[in-house]
């Protein structure tokens, strides 16, 4: 199955030691999240990815940073040996300036998931300049790093996200940077035959998608509204019907314009792969944010 990454054409942030990834084989669940932010380093765009992931032998954390030709310019792996002490720095040399990654989870409140929920903070620092904070202990950050505000805000752009279920998937979802935070599920089957699949999208409770007579709309996209933000939502559950393993892919598109929503050239009803490309450009340019769910059904 194609999943909507590879047809973004991103190059997939993935914890490089073996022992904190299962990626070499597709076809069983990864318990990992990875944020994508558009920054500016050395007066260029980049794309900054953090990777959370977590399986038996701990947890580990990875930064990447890659330029505009997603060309991986440097990478900070905190594998669990490192993760366990819960604080740290590297240093790396780039261009002749020192690029400086931070990191302190020593507060850190963990859920289910990989990510922590508070009680954290990331920095990559460059001359001085804060390029990428992320987590709630902003304060503490500044005082570690001794870095100061950036003139150029970084966009978060894309998560991509590792969920689990039977017949509901859940997680949590923000479609804007200061919206708010909603509870996302999404139903598959409810109240209705295995003869006839359906899918349902619920946003805090209530029902915004339904999609019957799934067999034969496995992949498609809808539009929905959030905050009163346009929304598209892409599904490709093929893999659920018609595999025997494998997980379906679910991608939320937001889109600053209502009038380019409607003018686009993507199919209202059929997921048109072609269509990528251009919702690739405009996370780039800051005209969006994607939600990637991986959705794995537990049997």
């Amino acid at each position: 199955m194609r999943d909507f990454p590879s047809c973004f054409g991103e190059n997939g942030v993935q914890v490089a030691d073996a022992s904190c990834s299962n990626v070499g084989g597709n076809k069983s669940p990864q318990n990992s999240i990875t944020c994508v932010y558009k920054c500016k380093l050395l007066g260029k765009s980049c794309l900054i990815s953090i990777v959370w992931s977590k399986n038996l032998m701990g947890q580990c954390l990875s930064v990447e940073i890659d330029d505009a030709s997603h060309q991986c310019i440097c990478r900070v792996d905190v594998k669990p040996s490192l993760f366990s002490k819960r604080k740290g720095s590297k240093i790396i040399e780039l261009n002749s300036c020192k690029l400086e990654v931070f990191w302190d989870l020593s507060m850190a409140k963990f859920g289910s998931g990989p990510e922590p929920l508070e009680g954290y903070y990331i920095a990559v620092v460059l001359r001085g300049n804060m390029v990428l904070l992320v987590g709630d202990l902003r304060k503490e950050a500044f005082k570690k790093t001794g870095g100061i505000a950036s003139l150029c805000s970084p966009s978060f752009i894309s998560k991509r996200e590792h969920i689990c279920g039977k017949r509901v998937f859940s997680t949590k979802a923000q479609f804007c940077g200061n919206g708010q935070i909603h509870d996302l599920k999404i139903e598959c089957n409810p109240n209705s035959s295995n003869d006839d699949p359906a899918l349902v999208v619920r946003i805090d409770a209530k029902a915004v998608m339904q999609v019957k007579h799934l067999q034969w709309k496995f992949r498609g996209n809808y539009t929905i509204l959030v905050d009163g933000l346009p929304v598209q939502v892409f599904w490709d559950v093929h893999n659920w019907l018609f595999g025997s393993l494998g997980n379906a892919v679910f991608m939320f598109q937001t889109c600053l314009s209502a009038e380019k929503l409607w003018t686009s050239s993507c199919d209202s009803s059929v997921f048109d792969w072609r269509c990528s490309e251009s919702l690739r450009r405009d996370n780039l340019s800051g005209h969006g944010f994607s939600l990637i769910l991986y959705a794995w059904k537990n049997e």
